[in-house]
């Protein structure tokens, strides 16, 4: 059975995967920066084909050689973005991606036949307005835009290796913790409701589906290129918080007025505050079917019970 190797293995995505892959019998290698985390303890209990490595990935090291031992490879790496952005917190957002992923890239050996797929997000396209963006839109100029297309330029050299890449463009991740968690508070409290007008496009996909993906991916011949990582149907912001009041039995008609949430979240505030209309173009065209087709029923999964 093939290896996988997956970094940012402690965070929401990357322990969903883990388990994924364990259950469908890979060796699973993870690395994350955490030298005795609950969850790599909790697996290794009963499946003898995990590793965990504890590595700073930012920093070449004998973490690499796990890189060259891999077929498949799993880039998660990245400093969580919802903090406020100092100066320095924005470098370690830049650096905890790019410098990974150059170094998982220098760790393969030329004339590989090894998968890498490798993350990005939404971000890269800016402030789109009621545009629809497939992967063919070029990328905006603001720091996170610049940051994932410095990500993605990384990550797309290990073609010149022989390497097949896939890049995949997060939209906000809806599960049991990740983004939601941030949400629920509020509306809990009778104070959800969406952010700024709420006009702007909500790029959503339920991690059922992510997995799903990225299993597809992975075990497609020959799939590669840049791929939206969203559910099939757009949803604006106002709309998706109804459909959480929805199953939350709670109101969602409070809204957080824009100037409010750029004052409390400095620049994370704006990039939260932007509209993108995106859909998974060449995942639909590669013959991938989604589990949830549109937000209210990819929450009522999650949350309904």
């Amino acid at each position: 059975m093939k290896k996988i190797l997956i970094t940012g293995a402690s965070g929401f995505i990357g322990k969903r995967l883990v388990k994924l892959f364990l259950s469908k019998r890979y060796h699973v290698t993870s690395i994350s920066r955490s030298l005795n985390h609950p969850f790599s303890t909790q697996i290794q209990k009963f499946s003898q084909k995990f590793k965990w490595i504890s590595a700073d990935t930012t920093i070449e090291g004998k973490w690499q050689d796990h890189v060259a031992g891999s077929d498949i490879i799993i880039n998660l790496t990245g400093q969580n973005i919802f903090h406020y952005w100092t100066k320095k917190y924005k470098q370690a957002i830049y650096d905890s991606r790019i410098l990974t992923t150059r170094h998982i890239v220098n760790a393969i050996e030329n004339g590989t036949t090894q998968k890498l797929l490798t993350a990005s997000a939404m971000g890269i396209y800016g402030d789109c307005k009621e545009d629809v963006l497939t992967e063919g839109r070029t990328s905006g100029n603001d720091f996170l835009a610049n940051v994932c297309s410095d990500w993605e330029k990384e990550g797309l050299k290990a073609r010149n290796k022989g390497v097949t890449v896939a890049v995949m463009r997060f939209g906000v991740v809806l599960g049991d913790g990740g983004a939601l968690s941030l949400m629920i508070p509020a509306f809990k409290l009778f104070a959800g409701g969406p952010l700024g007008s709420g006009r702007q496009w909500f790029p959503w996909i339920h991690i059922k589906d992510l997995e799903k993906a990225v299993q597809f991916i992975v075990e497609t011949e020959g799939l590669e290129g840049i791929f939206n990582f969203t559910g099939p149907t757009a949803v604006r912001q106002r709309q998706f918080a109804k459909a959480l009041g929805r199953v939350l039995h709670r109101p969602a008609f409070v809204p957080i007025p824009s100037f409010i949430i750029k004052t409390i979240m400095g620049e994370l505030g704006g990039s939260l505050l932007q509209s993108q209309r995106a859909i998974p173009k060449k995942l639909m065209e590669s013959g991938f079917s989604f589990f949830f087709s549109d937000a209210d029923s990819a929450l009522k999964d999650i949350l309904g019970k």
